[in-house]
């Protein structure tokens, strides 16, 4: 059986006031993925598609193939409203679901996945971070529990620059480029790549904090427009802060096309709001856009066409898709892990060795139906992102078009990067990485 909890009104969200909902019964036979969602709050409009995406997957997986190898998957949404302790006290009352408990978890949250880390990893639990949390968890020496395929922020943040150097004839001499983030764990975690990246490439960084909602830019938007005059602006925002600065940058006249976000900052739910100001404006993206997959039409004519499913409203927005990719690599680390240990409920230890040894090749990717959703991406013990690519998409009014090819982040300095932070998180948790070379 499905099991989800729906909270699409207010009126819902004021009958579930407390943080936690009454926990069903699972059925033993079924593989269960609790879903940590954020459909009520600030961040919903950005939460809803997303969890739309996770919930018409699973039911697609159901329906069309009787499960994962014939083992159904079940779950349940355990509402967040994208706060820290409510994610933890979600992640604490669902890890022991179902026959085997929690297979993996998916956060969706830069800073509950901070606050899961270490609680997942003595669980022996997964933490899928799909494109946020720790860049460095990618090392799965030190992380073998946290995933971040198939991109991070710092692959994201060197995809960003590489784009922007190819605007500029390739040299970034003496350029300067404006990041305006979120003042929060998540929007800091770029800004080591990318004042590495201006030594190396020879632009200067100047950072504009933005303090929690974002509704008040006005002076940002002015010292930026009026007083720096940058050549390019970043920005790594998130939710109503998105499209308040996309009005504020139009209102002192920055040019939209100079503009790009990363992948949580370019979605419909930022750009819509901004009406015609937001005609031009870029952002980073790691899963396809639109419905022309043929994902698309499984859905379609396994769910939609026999009143099934629930993502009807936000069918084929950037973060439905997004929604739908996640799901899918979750899955194809069960299978994966099935074909080591059996087509049977798994353990979420199980699952780990599923994930480390996933390898969606292209040929695996097109047999799924997600062509042109996703790039493909090979996990190993020590490497949990799996060389997934970037490409920048930009709002022409009305839809999202891809504007460059897929660039590869220039994984090699970013290794790098990853293992000097994460060895300094090894030294001060007293972490003895895991030998990958056995």
């Amino acid at each position: 059986m499905n099991i989800r909890k729906l909270l699409l009104t207010a009126a819902s969200a004021a009958v579930v006031a407390a943080p936690l909902l009454a926990a069903p019964i699972v059925a033993k036979a079924e593989q269960f993925i609790p879903l940590l969602v954020y459909r009520t709050g600030p961040y919903a409009p950005s939460g809803i598609p997303l969890a739309n995406g996770f919930v018409d997957y699973f039911e697609l997986i159901n329906a069309r193939d009787g499960g994962v190898n014939g083992v159904k998957i079940s779950w349940e949404e355990c509402e967040t409203s994208y706060n820290n302790d409510r994610g933890v006290e979600c992640y604490e009352r669902l890890k022991k679901q179902g026959a085997t408990g929690a297979s993996l978890v998916n956060p969706y949250s830069t800073g509950i996945t901070y606050a899961l880390i270490e609680r997942a990893t003595a669980d022996k639990i997964p933490v899928f971070s799909m494109g946020y949390g720790r860049a460095d968890a990618t090392i799965g020496s030190v992380f073998p529990y946290v995933f971040t395929a198939p991109a991070t922020y710092w692959a994201g943040a060197d995809a960003i620059i590489q784009y922007i150097q190819a605007q500029e004839k390739g040299s970034l001499k003496g350029k300067k480029i404006a990041l305006v983030y979120h003042d929060s764990a998540y929007g800091k975690e770029p800004i080591a790549t990318l004042q590495a990246l201006g030594k190396q490439e020879g632009y200067s960084l100047n950072l504009f904090p933005v303090a929690h909602p974002g509704l008040e830019q006005k002076a940002t938007w002015l010292q930026i427009g009026r007083q720096l005059r940058p050549d390019w602006v970043i920005m790594w925002g998130w939710g109503v802060m998105n499209a308040t600065a996309i009005k504020e940058a139009a209102a002192v006249g920055f040019p939209m096309e100079k503009f790009i976000g990363i992948w949580w900052s370019g979605s419909e739910a930022d750009v819509k709001p901004a009406g015609a100001a937001a005609k031009g404006y870029k952002s980073a993206q790691f899963t396809g856009t639109g419905t022309g997959a043929p994902i698309h039409a499984q859905i379609r004519e396994q769910l939609y066409a026999k009143n099934m499913g629930i993502g009807k409203d936000t069918f084929g927005e950037v973060l439905y898709n997004r929604g739908l990719v996640n799901a899918a690599i979750a899955v194809e680390a069960i299978r994966t892990a099935q074909g080591k240990f059996g087509n049977k409920p798994l353990t979420g230890e199980q699952v780990q060795w599923g994930f480390e040894n996933l390898n969606m090749t292209q040929e695996v990717i097109d047999k799924l139906g997600l062509t042109g959703l996703m790039s493909p991406i090979k996990l190993s013990c020590n490497d949990h992102e799996g060389g997934g690519a970037v490409v920048i998409q930009q709002w022409d009014g009305k839809n999202w078009n891809y504007v460059s090819d897929f660039i590869n982040p220039r994984r090699e300095m970013l290794t790098k990067m990853y293992e000097a932070s994460a060895m300094q998180y090894a030294k001060e948790k007293n972490i003895t990485p895991r030998d990958c070379k056995m």
